[in-house]
């Protein structure tokens, strides 16, 4: 372990003997990744080689700052650490129960040669899947305040790769259609961007640990050069501190396949451990709720003779969560505020005051008493400084009527975050500035603080502060399935599944609401409908990982339907391990898990437009041991344009030296939970085999 960094620039400022020649360099435990670091002229950069080969070119870094001079020049090495981690840690809750952490760590402390000498400390990281690397401002006191105006971290690619991205500063978030193009056609891009070259090595840039600081788009300056974009304040200072402080991490993740990607922890393993201590109330689950209906325009958020969140419809979904074994309820617009424009009126909502058709402390005590739990709900129309003054008194509110899950929202546009400045006027913020990075964060340490999981909508992105604050569970981030029920482009397109694993579920989970049983709904929607077969609607519980995952549908789809949804019922939300079996970004990917605490294993298999046959090879099971495997698979004419329902449902017998042929229509998909067989199952299909 290397020394810490305060005591290590202690040490060098009592003794001021500059030590380190360079370049310096530090190779990922297994030698496949090499990282360098050098001066040039004062100017610190780095670069990253991998099997001796150039993945990120010589790339600056440092900071232009306000009132100061910048921190990217005349620097010396003041100091060198260097050590190793080899360690695995737990999850509570996760896509994998046990993580390894195996990197080496270099530590280099810069001094600047002019008369200021101030210091800037940084921190590379290898492991053998990638790069993690970050600034540490220490104390020094001729410069405590901090306004950081630019971060000149690059990222100079080697080859011009095609590139899976979404355009930063728009309107809408987040929420756009993934685009593929070459990265010298990328302008600016919010993280993660994934990266494929023509050799066939894959990328994954983004970051890790974002904590007080502005979120990192990439801007590209050159031809396949890009600089760290951090989205601003409204006065166009980036970055607001105090020394001492660190940045969050700045990640390279990089595989051989598209797959290795997605089982990379390395964003994980760059957060601090778990803060909050015991973490048994935190517990993954599934749930339904009062939403799609409104989605679909059957029922309203606002009151009136079409409320959706009435306390006799609350208990309706109530009595089929328990019937069927759902964890929760959740029940939006159920409180004040959704009355008028509440998107640009939103300081109308009231967090702890019902419509007075939805009694919510007899809706509580009904979910309590059936054994399920209601999930509270908090749409703050971006309205931050309304929901902040409310929100000890909400939790508070929550956790008295036994509400373990909040879904929040912060639905707005652009900069439409509005605070106040230090004359008290109204300044419209960026949901990803560093201003929302705080009103986000304290959200999870309020709930935090009231044994409360969350589920984000229209977040910040993820940078794997799970590992750190356990209760934030899920969020949103992309487009989800509700663009289906309206969305005037028709919806997500059936690539869209395909893409987001290897793209926004690689910082973290999302909450997709998936699960629609009713694909077409021409008399409500004429112009929507769901783009997928009935088939894949089923898979996507195996391929988006989510700790808390919805089963969106109305009930009585689900009733109408008893044999597909057995497979909703039974797929857990939280697993032992997750391996990925075949993957190609936009075109297909099948994924398999295995059951935390329990034997059985569930795979999920989709494609975009394009009918494909894949082989699926069973070594994940264990050997030696039988298997019945429930396969819920396209019929032979289903197509997501013509047949989307046409589904069958089969069992046959397995081990880990099978080898099934997954068939997928177009559009399509297939599940699959395999279990350990009985002595029953077996003589039932060796009577069937006979028969």
């Amino acid at each position: 372990m290397r020394l810490c960094i305060s005591i290590l620039l202690l040490f060098f400022l009592i003794f001021s003997q500059p030590c380190a020649a360079q370049p310096l360099s530090v190779s990922s435990p297994n030698a496949s990744l090499r990282l360098t670091f050098s001066l040039h002229n004062g100017a610190p950069t780095y670069q990253l080689d991998r099997f001796n080969r150039p993945v990120i070119l010589p790339s600056r870094l440092g900071f232009v700052l306000k009132d100061q001079p910048p921190l990217a020049y005349d620097f010396t090495i003041a100091a060198v650490d260097s050590g190793q981690v080899d360690q695995t840690w737990i999850q509570p809750w996760g896509e994998k129960k046990e993580i390894r952490d195996r990197h080496n760590e270099l530590a280099i402390v810069l001094q600047e040669k002019t008369p200021s000498r101030r210091n800037l400390i940084l921190v590379f990281r290898l492991f053998d899947d990638g790069l993690g690397f970050r600034y540490e401002f220490p104390l020094q006191p001729e410069s405590e305040q901090v306004a950081i105006m630019d971060e000149l971290t690059e990222f100079n690619l080697a080859a011009d790769a095609a590139a899976w991205w979404i355009g930063a500063y728009q309107w809408n978030r987040y929420e756009y259609l993934y685009q593929k193009t070459r990265a010298s056609d990328i302008t600016v891009a919010y993280t993660p961007v994934t990266l494929e070259t023509d050799d066939g090595l894959f990328l994954s840039i983004h970051e890790a640990a974002l904590t007080d600081y502005a979120s990192m788009a990439l801007r590209r300056t050159s031809r396949t050069g890009f600089q760290a974009d951090l989205v601003p304040w409204s006065d166009g200072i980036r970055v607001r501190s105090r020394t001492p402080f660190k940045t969050p991490w700045r990640t390279v993740q990089i595989s051989d396949t598209a797959g290795g990607l997605i089982t990379s922890y390395l964003i994980l393993n760059l957060n601090e451990p778990n803060v909050l201590g015991d973490v048994s109330w935190v517990k993954p689950g599934k749930y339904v709720g009062i939403w799609w209906e409104m989605h679909l325009d059957l029922s309203t958020w606002h009151s009136g003779p079409r409320h959706g969140a009435t306390t006799a419809n609350a208990k309706r979904y109530i009595d089929f969560a328990a019937e069927y074994g759902f964890d929760g309820v959740l029940v939006e617009g159920w409180n004040l505020g959704w009355d008028g424009d509440w998107v640009n009126e939103s300081i109308n909502f009231d967090f702890t005051t019902p419509y007075p058709d939805f009694d919510i402390e007899a809706v509580a005590r009904y979910a309590r008493d059936k054994g399920v739990r209601l999930i509270g709900h908090h749409e703050t129309g971006g309205g931050v400084r309304n929901y902040a003054e409310q929100m000890e008194e909400a939790f508070a509110f929550y956790q008295r009527l036994g509400v373990n899950t909040v879904k929040t929202g912060y639905v707005g546009h652009g900069q439409s975050i509005l605070r106040l400045d230090e004359n008290g006027v109204e300044q419209g913020e960026w949901h990803h500035g560093q201003y929302m990075v705080q009103q986000y964060r304290l959200a999870v340490e309020t709930a935090a603080k009231h044994q409360i999981m969350l589920d984000v909508h229209e977040p910040i992105k993820d940078t794997g502060i799970r590992r750190t604050y356990p209760n934030m569970m899920t969020r949103e981030g992309a487009r989800g399935m509700e663009y289906d029920a309206w969305s005037p482009d028709g919806g997500n397109p059936p690539d869209h599944t395909t893409i987001l694993p290897f793209t926004r579920l690689l910082a973290g989970p999302m909450d997709y609401t998936p699960g629609i049983f009713d694909l077409l709904y021409p008399e409500i929607k004429p112009d929507n409908r769901v783009n997928t077969t009935l088939a894949k609607q089923l898979a996507l519980y195996v391929v988006i990982y989510s700790p808390l995952h919805m089963a969106a549908d109305l009930p009585e789809n689900y009733r109408a339907r008893p044999g597909p949804f057995q497979f909703i019922v039974d797929v857990p939300t939280d697993w032992h391990d997750t391996r990925v079996l075949h993957a190609r970004i936009g075109d297909y990917i099948t994924v398999v898990r295995q059951q935390r605490d329990g034997s059985d294993w569930f795979l999920g298999s989709i494609t975009d437009d394009q009918g494909r046959i894949l082989d699926a090879p069973l070594a994940f099971l264990e050997p030696g041991q039988k298997y019945v495997a429930t396969i819920y698979r396209d019929a032979p004419d289903a197509d997501w344009r013509t047949q989307p329902y046409a589904i069958e449902i089969t069992e046959q017998l397995v081990d880990a030296n099978t080898v099934l042929s997954l068939r997928l229509a177009p559009g399509g998909g297939q599940a699959i939970r395999f279990r350990p067989a009985t002595k029953a199952d077996r003589q039932k299909f060796i009577t069937s085999h006979s028969d």
